[in-house]
């Protein structure tokens, strides 16, 4: 009841985040969380593991005896054998039979050992997986979040260019109407300006389209009005300082991915040695209670006695006598229901042996068809262990590229930040002309956003490789 009750309270807080009007920048880690609690691939990789626990704990189970009982209750009419007296009747007859039978196997060649050992690896297995679903979403989210910061940026350097142009406008504007000004600089400039602001909507729709593609992640439908709160990391641009190889033997140590495959593997060796068992015979041990009912078993009782002709004669003095004899009368009386039951219960013990001698060569292709799934385990892993190496040295190379090119970038936008401010100053002195004026306006603004583009391109880089390393990211 207080786990629901906190619950109810976490999502109440969530939905009165976006219902602010002034809210608090929504962070990383909010968005992480909220991610790791409403994704619904995520949600499917733990039903997945859920599936495996039991399959693991009914694999388990089966190793303790079987205990099954039976009862069956009949109304029979004609020709019938009587279940208490086995003979031929031909009347109505009420039946009833019940019966318990134990079975415990002994021995079937580690069949059910090594199921269960082949199901805890595909339990391990699965939890690995649902630990990858989760570092999969962190990275994800975290790549996400890092689009609209980098979108963020490339929208504000749009409207600063825009608002530069609009000031060079208005000046334009003001020499034209007095008729000191060159009229092709105020249409150039207006042009720059028509420019300038289909950059600004172009930038407004990647911001939106990122903020889409976050929430999405986050399953969330309604994408709310917000901001996002700038991270500290991406202040501090220093060189990465493990290696490709480096990063690769963390993979493999540590990423979840790898090891399912691992599992996965170990799992399809235990495989082969279940479906081996089907040449082994099977002994287990056995025993049953039986018991049935009849409404024609009666109790005969003695009521007295008659003397009755056999329909033999004997001849006496060549005179025929009949021969008599004495027949005693009985009286029928019901057995009940319960008595029955009682009188008539048996039990039995034995030893059952399966002896596989010829099953249409099921066995053996059993045992092919779980070679073949181990084989294909195999091949799984080494080429999950080859993408990974590869992903990793481009992640790397991309990464060292980006890292170069943000420090170059670092120079070129302080020296075109230069040339702009003496361009500016000219242009505005009447010593330059407009062509002049633009080429460096925008030689300026492209580089400040191939710098802004390079140093969110290495902060993605450098989370791609920590989530190669294995670590949560969060």
């Amino acid at each position: 009841m207080l786990a629901r009750l906190i619950t109810i309270l976490c999502l109440t807080a969530c939905f009165t985040l976006y219902s602010q009007e002034d809210t608090q920048p929504v962070t990383l880690e909010y968005c992480i969380e909220t991610a790791l609690q409403n994704n619904l691939d995520l949600k499917s990789s733990k039903l997945k593991a859920e599936t495996s626990d039991v399959n693991y704990r009914q694999s388990r189970a089966n190793i303790l005896p079987t205990l099954n009982a039976n009862y069956n209750l009949g109304l029979s009419s004609g020709r019938s054998i009587d279940p208490y007296t086995n003979s031929y009747l031909d009347q109505r007859l009420t039946y009833s039979n019940a019966g318990l039978r134990l079975n415990a196997v002994v021995f079937n060649g580690f069949r059910m050992l090594n199921t269960i050992r082949q199901n805890r690896y595909n339990l391990q297995a699965a939890e690995m997986e649902v630990k990858e679903a989760q570092q999969n979403l962190v990275l994800n989210v975290t790549l996400a979040y890092l689009q609209i910061l980098n979108n963020r940026e490339l929208l504000k350097q749009a409207k600063a260019r825009t608002e530069t142009t609009e000031k060079q406008l208005e000046r334009l504007s003001s020499l034209y109407e007095e008729g000191s000004g060159n009229p092709a600089d105020y249409t150039d400039m207006q042009g720059q300006e028509a420019l300038d602001k289909t950059a600004v909507i172009n930038a407004e729709n990647n911001l939106k389209v990122s903020v889409l593609n976050l929430y999405q992640l986050l399953n969330i439908d309604d994408v709310p009005d917000t901001a996002f709160a700038s991270l500290q990391a991406l202040d501090d641009m220093e060189k990465y300082q493990l290696s490709a190889a480096e990063v690769m033997d963390d993979a493999l140590a540590n990423l979840a991915a790898f090891k399912a495959k691992e599992l996965r593997l170990d799992a399809a060796k235990k495989g082969v040695k279940v479906a081996r068992a089907g040449y082994i015979p099977e002994v287990s041990v056995f025993g049953e209670l039986n018991t049935n009912y009849s409404s024609a078993a009666e109790f005969l009782n003695e009521i007295g006695s008659s003397v009755v002709e056999t329909g033999d004669f004997v001849s006496i003095d060549g005179q025929n006598h009949p021969v008599l004899r004495e027949e005693i009368q009985h009286e029928g009386d019901p057995i009940s229901y319960e008595d029955q039951f009682n009188n008539n219960l048996g039990s039995a013990v034995g030893v059952a042996v399966n002896i596989p001698l010829f099953n249409g060569f099921r066995a053996r292709n059993n045992v092919t068809l779980e070679k073949i799934k181990l084989e294909e385990s195999r091949v799984d892993l080494e080429n999950t262990r080859l993408q990974l190496g590869q992903a990793i040295e481009q992640a790397y190379l991309d990464m060292e590229s980006a890292f170069n090119r943000y420090h170059i970038l670092t120079g070129q936008v302080k020296a075109f930040e230069e040339s702009f401010r003496v361009n500016e100053v000219r242009f505005n002195n009447g010593v330059s002309n407009i062509v002049e004026y633009i080429t460096s306006k925008n030689n300026m603004d492209n580089a400040r956003i191939s710098l802004a583009n390079a140093k969110y391109e290495y902060l993605l880089r450098v989370r791609v490789l920590d989530y190669y390393r294995g670590l949560g990211m969060n």
